[in-house]
């Protein structure tokens, strides 16, 4: 497959970085804190899987915040023909074999509609209402009518159960080192990456969502919930609601 790349005009000056967002460590970062070199090293887990058993084989797909292509290659090694957007021109250089798009995930607007939008690595939570609003715009205006959105939520406890950390995949270590509140329903984020040879950081915003909220967001997009895929609720196929 040749590959096709393109860049939202509109979306110009967008590297500017994000408020409350940065990082640290080796290599390029994007304006929400992410390394790029990291991002690369970062297993990829059952997350494709999930995917691939919730919908049909071979379905064209969106993928919103494609990173490195983390899940954006085994997506294409399983059928699936993929559009990956990111607003990182250093992320989407490692992607191979999809078409790539350069854009804000809030402001894409492509004109087309796919069998499948892809919100994955939490981004739903964002800690702007205004951008989640934009996030779950953007899942409504490219889904088909007969399509589905799959979304990725935090665990329920990802903010209570801090500090926490895990191996990361062979020789490396993921610290959640805190979450602390910065304004009304809004935590700040701080997680760092340990390897033998690099170390990396990353601070953000994060909204948690109960249930209840998070149904009501996709409510207010336009989108209902069809079914929690997996036992502990993180990830949930949505269909878009007739108008």
């Amino acid at each position: 497959m040749t590959d096709e790349r393109h860049d939202q005009g509109q979306d110009r000056g967008h590297d500017e970085r994000r408020e409350g967002y940065r990082g640290t460590g080796p290599g390029a970062i994007t304006p929400d804190g992410c390394a790029v070199d990291l991002y690369a090293r970062l297993p990829v887990n059952d997350e494709p899987e999930v995917i691939a058993g919730a919908v049909p084989p071979g379905a064209s797909l969106l993928e919103l915040g494609c990173g490195v292509g983390r899940m954006t290659h085994p997506l294409l090694d399983l059928g699936f023909r993929v559009t990956a957007v990111d607003e990182s021109a250093e992320m989407l250089a490692r992607v191979r074999g999809a078409r790539t798009v350069r854009s804000p995930i809030e402001r894409l607007d492509l004109g087309e509609r796919f069998d499948v939008v892809l919100l994955a690595s939490f981004l739903v939570h964002a800690g702007s209402l205004d951008v989640r609003r934009g996030l779950l715009d953007t899942c409504r205006r490219h889904v088909a009518p007969d399509g589905c959105v799959l979304i990725q939520r935090e665990g329920e406890d990802a903010h209570t159960n801090v500090p926490r950390e895990r191996p990361l995949g062979t020789d490396g270590l993921l610290r959640v080192a805190s979450a602390t509140p910065v304004a009304e329903g809004v935590d700040q984020v701080h997680v760092e990456y340990e390897f033998p040879d690099a170390r990396w950081t990353q601070t953000f915003l994060s909204r948690p969502m109960g249930r209840a909220e998070f149904e009501q967001a996709l409510t207010e997009a336009g989108l209902a919930v069809d079914e929690y895929l997996t036992e502990d609720r993180i990830w949930v196929r949505a269909r878009p609601v007739a108008v």
